[in-house]
């Protein structure tokens, strides 16, 4: 219909990357130690072992725990829409929707934070309205938590990105931290971890060194 795509004199934005920082090991005992000290452990433990978002986190239900196969179902997240308003919905992709594993120790925190509100269906509703927490309030509350501790600000999306390079770090292969993320694929995760896989490439190679000076 036209002789010639009116894009072609565009110039394509720049993608502004926000650098990435993570909790070190060595802090995070202290960070959850200043958790327990404000009483919302689980809620900063579980962050911290499966990396969900904070609208997954506060949107979370007692009913989206399966305490024998140790998983949480996300399916929903709270966000803001253009107005302001926080409302509830699906995540944003389909991969989003998802099972996630967590470690023994975090069902045995949530069952004792559910047992402090038995007939709550949030799994951590707010102090103080029994409702859902409200993204922001646990944005602030992190902030406390890091003063509290002594340590540098970091985002609490970050947290997120402490999960998945120390898991990274520790062994855990990409497309399994790629699905607990919900990621839409593992290349996503590879590029936005570049950091932590290029550490688990110089322990591969050291490995096969090891190995071949055994051969030689």
């Amino acid at each position: 219909m036209i002789s010639r795509n009116p894009t072609d004199d565009c110039i394509a934005p720049k993608v502004q990357k926000i650098e990435m920082k993570t909790l070190l090991p060595e802090h995070l005992k202290a960070y959850l130690d200043a958790a327990t000290a404000r009483d919302v452990l689980p809620m900063f433990y579980l962050e911290l072992v499966s990396g969900l978002r904070k609208g997954e986190l506060v949107a979370l239900l007692w009913s989206d725990l399966d305490a024998d196969h140790k998983t949480i179902f996300v399916s929903k997240q709270y966000v803001r829409n253009p107005s302001g308003e926080v409302i509830l919905s699906r995540p944003k992709t389909e991969t989003s929707v998802r099972q996630v594993s967590i470690p023994q120790g975090a069902v045995d925190l949530l069952i004792q934070e559910h047992d402090k509100h038995p007939d709550n269906p949030y799994m951590f509703p707010s102090p103080v309205t029994g409702e859902m927490y409200h993204p922001d309030s646990v944005v602030k509350l992190h902030e406390k938590i890091l003063k509290d501790a002594g340590l540098e600000h970091i985002r609490f999306h970050d947290l997120r990105h402490t999960f998945a390079t120390l898991a990274l770090q520790n062994g855990v292969d990409v497309k399994t931290v790629s699905s607990m993320l919900g990621h839409y694929d593992a290349g996503f995760t590879l590029r936005t971890y570049t950091h932590a896989t290029r550490q688990m490439q110089n322990q591969a190679a050291e490995t096969m060194g090891n190995f071949m000076a055994k051969v030689m």
